[in-house]
């Protein structure tokens, strides 16, 4: 149960984050060195933190320029007992906005994971590879036939920040094409219109997203989630709520460190 429940959150969170990319324009939201910090609350309980990182050197793939992006979730308080330390990455190409590499390293427990997916855009295919529990031995791999320009967990939270946002009206919908978990998800995102919103590293305008999750055991409601986006530059989500079955789980943003722009 434990399990599936993160697997439905990261999907959640993560999938409703890649957008359609007929809205894509020129990367002038971030930049090498950003670190943001979230604090994730269960029943009012500080439950996990999470931090997304932006590697300060470019890296070279294929002698293509990436972004090396890492997003750490790891449990808090109370909540050390599920004893959660997990690791999502990717390379991100510096121009295009697309993955290249990504990868998981997944501590839930006593369960060990530890993946990783080399994208071939051209060739429409993810290459999967499955290493043992120590993350030294090769143990399986896989091919799977994808959407050109298929987004990751991470990359697709990065493209979001280079779209012109501004051209949608409220009610829109757009479609979401995301690999994860050996599958490709294909979901809608409606756009709720704009909202100001309060948090820790202050009071932002923000444009508001919700996707339309089908209906399951783990989330409540038509639209559960519920994400809100800067409506500045740097176009940093600050707030996430999601509706449970039992209880409500929030994200807010707690600290942003080297923004691109100030």
């Amino acid at each position: 149960m434990k399990n599936t429940l993160i697997k439905s959150l990261v999907v959640a969170f993560f999938s409703l984050l890649i957008i359609f990319p007929v809205l894509g324009q020129k990367n002038t939201a971030f930049d090498s060195g950003e670190e943001l910090v979230f604090k994730v609350s269960y029943m009012f309980l500080d439950a996990a933190e999470a931090k997304m990182k932006v590697s300060p050197q470019v890296t070279s793939v294929n002698n293509k320029p990436t972004y090396k992006i890492d997003v750490f979730g790891e449990t808090l308080g109370v909540f050390k007992l599920f004893r959660v330390n997990n690791n999502w990455g990717t390379y991100l190409d510096t121009t295009k906005i697309i993955p290249y590499q990504s990868y998981r390293h997944i501590e839930e427990g006593k369960y060990r994971k530890h993946e990783q997916v080399i994208f071939d855009h051209e060739k429409k295919n993810a290459h999967v590879k499955l290493y043992d529990r120590e993350n030294k031995e090769l143990v399986d791999t896989k091919d799977y036939k994808v959407p050109a320009n298929v987004q990751d967990i991470v990359s697709g939270f990065y493209q979001l920040r280079t779209m012109d946002l501004k051209r949608l009206k409220k009610g829109d919908s757009v479609t979401l094409t995301g690999f994860f978990d050996k599958e490709v998800y294909n979901l809608k995102l409606e756009y709720k219109g704009k909202e100001t919103v309060s948090t820790k590293l202050g009071t932002f305008s923000s444009f508001v997203f919700s996707p339309i999750i089908p209906k399951n055991k783990l989330f409540r409601g038509e639209q559960p989630v519920t994400i809100w986006v800067t409506d500045d530059k740097n176009k940093i989500p600050v707030k996430i709520k999601a509706k449970l079955a039992v209880g409500a789980l929030d994200m807010e943003i707690m600290e942003a460190r080297g923004l691109r722009n100030n």
